[in-house]
């Protein structure tokens, strides 16, 4: 069998899986079947989302490598009817694609490797017949498919290569799909990614924290105030680096099903870019706070400010000189290149898909001023 899998974050769960995968299925099947995985890195998924043309690919792939089954995984969301994709299954092939944002944000990697035992088992199992004479489809169980979950039987159409669907629905549903998006995305990427706004932040930082104005103005300023120039500055630092990038996912369609789509991009770009820049702030937190520790002198701080310069001091004023420096840091990105944003802040399947939306509109747009006479 093969796991045909996306580049980057599906290669790497893929690669961790096939360690354990074989010996696992074995003693999970219990017909002495003994199974050996191949690792397949592809960008199968690339320029299409359609699930009769993924699945096109993972036949003739399969066909191609003379494997008894072919699981593809992939980090881009998918739909089928409106509703969002978990897995597609073909008996008859020995196929099945798994959409892994529909598995959520958390426990992925053991998620992965229990939709994938279920699959494979499912495939490689002795088939049921159905009411015409034809291979049935076998459901799929275990911890994966259980009455905890969102997930459920969907919609399979006739002329489609598929014989079983699982999809997630419902706002539990939207809730997972919406957290594995921005696991996909892997957040926590986007801190080294913005080093000319990191640099800008840190030099505000630094700057803000001899300034005795700035000692003045943290002396007296009380905790909700700090935490709304807290919020304050995260949420202008979010807002820049999604407009300055062009971050902002806008569609040309008008179906409901089409705005949820934008919705939920949205939704996983606004979560991205906040988790990436809370990082960031608690870094610059910490590092003003240490800079304070080594650089302030306690008798010209009280002497400025009639106040000693205690624990609470120091907390209270890196406290403030992050908010500040974090404003420093949206203004430092404006540096930054868009596709170095871009990179630093979604997945390689989800950059390449937003490349795509991004060439198509631009297509569209030429094609529009060369038809006006």
């Amino acid at each position: 069998m093969a796991l045909l899998a996306d580049p980057d974050a599906p290669t790497d769960i893929a690669q961790r899986m096939a360690r354990t995968l074989p010996d696992r299925l074995t003693d999970r099947s219990g017909r002495g079947q003994r199974f050996d995985v191949e690792v397949v890195s592809e960008p199968f998924t690339s320029g299409t989302e359609d699930l009769s043309t993924l699945m096109h690919r993972i036949m003739d792939r399969g066909s191609e490598g003379n494997w008894d089954v072919v699981v593809a995984l992939t980090d881009l969301p998918l739909y089928s009817h409106g509703r969002k994709l978990v897995v597609d299954l073909s008996h008859v092939h020995g196929l099945a694609l798994l959409s892994l944002p529909a598995l959520g944000g958390f426990r992925l990697q053991t998620r992965a490797r229990q939709a994938v035992e279920e699959a494979v088992l499912s495939l490689a199992g002795p088939q049921a017949t159905g009411a015409g004479g034809s291979p049935g489809s076998q459901p799929l169980r275990g911890p994966f498919i259980g009455r905890l979950t969102p997930i459920h039987s969907g919609e399979v159409g006739e002329e489609e290569i598929a014989d079983l669907r699982y999809i997630v629905s419902g706002p539990r549903g939207y809730l997972r799909v919406l957290l594995g998006m921005v696991r996909a995305n892997r957040p926590w990427r986007l801190v080294p990614g913005l080093s000319k706004a990191l640099a800008a932040a840190l030099a505000t930082g630094a700057a803000a924290t001899v300034n005795s104005t700035v000692w003045s103005l943290a002396a007296s300023i009380g905790t909700p105030r700090l935490v709304v120039a807290m919020v304050g500055s995260i949420a202008i630092m979010i807002g820049w680096l999604i407009v300055d990038a062009n971050l902002w996912h806008r569609t040309d369609e008008v179906s409901p099903e089409a705005r949820k789509r934008a919705t939920l991009y949205n939704a996983s770009t606004v979560m991205t870019v906040g988790i990436g820049v809370l990082v960031c702030y608690v870094g610059l937190l910490v590092i003003n706070l240490v800079w304070a520790l080594f650089i302030l002198n306690g008798q010209v701080f009280a002497s400025t400010t009639r106040t000693p310069l205690d624990a609470a001091e120091y907390w209270t004023l890196s406290w403030f000189v992050a908010s500040v420096a974090t404003v420093g840091g949206a203004l430092g990105s404006g540096l930054e290149s868009d596709e170095a944003i871009r990179a630093a802040a979604y997945s390689k399947r989800e950059q390449e898909r937003r490349s795509v939306l991004q060439d198509d509109h631009g297509d569209q747009r030429v094609t529009s001023v060369g038809d006006v006479p």
